[in-house]
C-alpha cells in the first residue's frame, strides 16, 4: 500500500534511471490515487494523446512540459516537487520556454562540473572547440576563443548562402535591426523566429539537466549564455533549414504570417527530429567529458 494522504510513497527515481522529456497540452494535469493524472480535451494532429484520462508515471520521466490549453493543479504540482520531476510551461512543440519553476535535482554533479571546466580557462576552450566540431564537422587546433568565432562567422556566411540556394530564397545576407526587427526582409525574420524557437528548447534541455545556464563556454555576457551555446549546435542542420523553408512558403503565400509559419516549421521538426532529448544527451556528454 502506498504511504501518504495521496498515497505517494516517499522512494524517489533516480534521474539516470528516467526517460527525458513528456509533452502534454490541452488537458489538466492533476492527481489521482496518489500519482499524476491527464485528461486530455480535444485534441489536435500534433498531439500524442486521444482525449481521455491518463495516469501519468511522474517518477519515470525527467520533466513534464505542458503546452497551450493545459491546467495544472496544486496537488500535482505537490507531486512533481516530492518526485523531483521538474515541469515547464511551454509554446506549441516546445518553441517557447515560459517558467520552469526550479526543482532540486538529486544530484549536482553536472552543474559543478559545469562551473569548473567554465572556471579552468584550458577546459573551457576546449569544451568550446568540441562544441564548434559538433558544429563545424572539425576540430579545430587554435585556443583563442576569437579566433574560433571568427571560423566560425566565415563558415556560417557559406552555409547561409548554400541553404538558401538549395532551398531557394534570395539571400542578401545576414541582417538584423534590433530596434526594428519587422524591417528586416523574409529569410532575416525567418531566422530570428526559428532561432528563438530552438532557443526555447535549449532552455528546456539545460533547466532537465539543471545545468547553470549564465556559464556558457562560447557565449559569455548573455544570462542565458549556455542556453544559446546548447542552440547554437543545431543552427545548421535545424534553425536555418527551418527558417529559409518558412520564408520560401511565406513567399510564395503572402497573406501567411511569417512568425507563425517559422515557428509551427521549427517547432514541427523539434518533435519529429526529438531534438530536446538529444539537447539533454549532449549536454551531459560534453559536460562529461564524453563523445556526442
Amino acid at each position: 500500500m502506498l504511504k501518504g494522504r495521496l498515497g505517494l510513497e516517499s522512494a524517489k527515481v533516480p534521474y539516470a534511471d528516467r526517460a527525458g522529456c513528456l509533452y502534454l497540452a490541452r488537458g489538466a494535469l492533476t492527481s489521482r490515487d496518489g500519482t499524476l493524472a491527464f485528461e486530455q480535451g480535444d485534441s489536435t494532429p500534433a498531439d500524442a494523446l486521444e482525449p481521455g484520462d491518463y495516469a501519468i508515471p511522474l517518477q519515470g520521466v525527467s520533466i513534464i512540459l505542458l503546452g497551450p490549453g493545459s491546467t495544472v493543479s496544486h496537488d500535482a504540482l505537490r507531486l512533481l516537487a516530492h518526485a523531483r520531476t521538474a515541469l515547464a510551461a511551454v509554446g506549441e512543440d516546445g518553441v517557447r520556454l515560459y517558467t520552469a519553476p526550479p526543482m532540486i535535482p538529486d544530484r549536482s554533479g553536472l552543474a559543478r562540473l559545469q562551473a569548473r571546466i567554465w572556471a579552468d580557462d584550458d577546459l573551457r576552450v576546449m569544451t568550446a572547440r568540441r562544441m564548434y566540431a559538433l558544429r563545424l564537422g572539425e576540430v579545430f587546433p587554435h585556443a583563442d576563443l576569437d579566433v574560433l568565432r571568427g571560423i566560425e562567422g566565415a563558415r556560417m556566411k557559406e552555409t547561409y548562402a548554400l541553404q538558401a540556394q538549395r532551398i531557394g530564397v534570395k539571400w542578401q545576407g545576414r541582417r538584423y535591426d534590433r530596434g526594428n526587427p519587422m524591417a528586416s526582409d523574409l529569410p532575416n525574420q525567418a531566422l530570428n523566429h526559428a532561432a528563438s524557437a530552438v532557443e526555447a528548447a535549449a532552455a528546456i534541455a539545460v533547466c532537465a539537466t539543471a545545468t547553470i545556464p549564465q556559464l556558457g563556454f562560447i557565449h559569455e555576457d548573455p544570462g542565458q549564455s549556455f542556453v544559446l551555446d546548447v542552440a547554437d549546435l543545431y543552427r545548421d542542420s535545424l534553425t536555418i533549414p527551418c527558417a529559409f523553408k518558412a520564408a520560401k512558403l511565406v513567399t510564395e503565400r503572402p497573406s501567411e504570417n511569417i512568425e507563425r509559419v517559422t515557428r509551427r516549421m521549427t517547432g514541427a521538426a523539434l518533435a519529429k527530429q526529438a531534438v530536446i532529448p538529444e539537447m539533454i544527451e549532449r549536454i551531459k556528454a560534453l559536460i562529461e567529458g564524453r563523445g556526442p
